[in-house]
């Protein structure tokens, strides 16, 4: 089964964060590659036009407030 992650980039939907490079530093100073990934979540966002959609935010984005969440889910039945 795909995830969103196996379609989706590691990238937030608003301010556009991406994995960052830099060195994993061992005891003896040996430097190798690693990649410093950004909090992502998945949230459900509403539009100024009222449309609901679930994005990929980091979690820089939902303190600030650049997300408006849905006062709640309509419910079935």
């Amino acid at each position: 089964m795909m995830t969103r992650e196996d379609v989706m980039s590691r990238q937030c939907d608003i301010c556009g964060k991406k994995p960052q490079v830099g060195n994993l530093v061992s005891h003896s100073n040996i430097k190798t590659k690693r990649r410093f990934n950004p909090n992502l979540q998945n949230v459900r966002h509403q539009f100024p036009n009222g449309a609901v959609r679930t994005l990929s935010v980091c979690t820089r984005c939902l303190r600030s407030g650049a997300v408006r969440k849905p006062v709640a889910r309509p419910e079935k039945g």
